[in-house]
């Protein structure tokens, strides 16, 4: 058994919800950004989490306990029907391709390869398909012939919620790694007596 695994989940989970956290802080930054790089209306962005693969013994494990199987006996159905599940899993939690925002060191880490840890890692980070909102304000540079100007459809109560929430998480998998310090603490104390 590894001592260390409930380490690495929460720091994965703190690793995304780090990302999450400074997603929410590029959306506050553009709120008001009529015109990004390419010359278009900035468009909010949501990161989309997904599951890391995990150990596939215990997927094995979980899937023959679930259709009826004993967990200590092996059927060939049983193994087939798990190992396709597995492929599909796979399949569905490949990372799309990320823009340009991300920190370069981020890559195994969003790809799911950087831990094996059963957990979470960023499986895309997407931009919102609202349309923008529209102002009257013919002085703008970048008003239209109608004199209306698209803005980014932000809005900073949403945004405040999914930073509050992004903080609240990364902190309780803080404590999490905490507590496992501790209990690992306690168990070389207890193998010294």
């Amino acid at each position: 058994m590894n001592l260390f695994a409930m380490m690495e989940t929460s720091g994965g989970a703190m690793q995304a919800e780090r990302l999450r956290a400074e997603v929410v802080a590029t959306n506050m930054a553009n709120a008001e950004t009529t015109r990004t790089a390419t010359g278009d209306v900035y468009r909010r962005q949501h990161v989309v989490f997904a599951a890391n693969p995990g150990d596939p013994d215990f997927a094995n494990t979980l899937s023959a306990a679930s259709a009826g199987v004993s967990a200590g006996a092996s059927s060939t159905a049983g193994s087939a029907a798990s190992g396709s599940v597995m492929e599909d899993l796979t399949a569905a939690t490949q990372p799309a391709p990320l823009p340009a925002l991300l920190p370069m060191n981020m890559s195994g880490f969003l790809s799911g390869t950087a831990t094996t840890a059963p957990g979470v890692h960023i499986a895309a980070v997407v931009q919102d398909s609202s349309p923008p909102l529209k102002r009257y304000d013919p002085g703008h540079p970048d008003a239209g012939a109608d004199g209306y100007v698209s803005y980014p459809d932000i809005n900073p109560l949403t945004e405040m919620v999914d930073l509050m929430g992004a903080t609240r998480a990364y902190g309780l998998n803080s404590s999490a790694v905490q507590a496992e310090k501790g209990m690992i603490s306690s168990a070389l104390e207890i193998a010294k007596s």
